[in-house]
């Protein structure tokens, strides 16, 4: 799961991250100590360390003191906050840029929208089945 493409604390913080969005670490559960972190893949200490402190100043996650790191209250709404801005950023602004120059109207990217919606609806009903 860690890769070497980008800075290994990077991906810590963003795997504690996920499992806050995901619902996995809840506001008030502990998370997992930096040398478990550490042990399970195999890196130094203190880059686990740097990864939940990155947290600690964002004010995703406190520490208590003797005990460990939590997840702080509302940490999940800042992070979809955070990340529906990002992808708004990333991925709409690009994507509307891109349709002006193509000529698409907005009607018809929402109705582009819509088809890839209902297209992978049924795509995932197949695939359950």
């Amino acid at each position: 799961m860690i890769d070497d493409s980008r800075p290994i604390f990077l991906q810590i913080a963003e795997l504690i991250e996920n499992d806050i969005v995901d619902g996995a670490l809840v506001e008030e559960s502990q998370v997992p100590s930096t040398n478990e972190f550490a042990a399970f893949y195999r890196i130094n200490p203190a880059t686990a360390a740097k990864g939940v402190n990155r947290l600690v100043d964002d004010g995703i996650l406190y520490k208590k003191r003797g005990i460990g790191m939590f997840v702080a209250a509302g940490a999940r709404s800042r992070l979809l906050a955070q990340r529906r801005d990002d992808f708004f950023r990333e991925y709409v602004q690009p994507m509307t840029r891109e349709a002006r120059k193509l000529g698409i109207s907005t009607a018809q990217l929402t109705e582009m929208l819509h088809r890839t919606e209902s297209t992978s609806d049924m795509t995932e009903g197949s695939v359950s089945r």
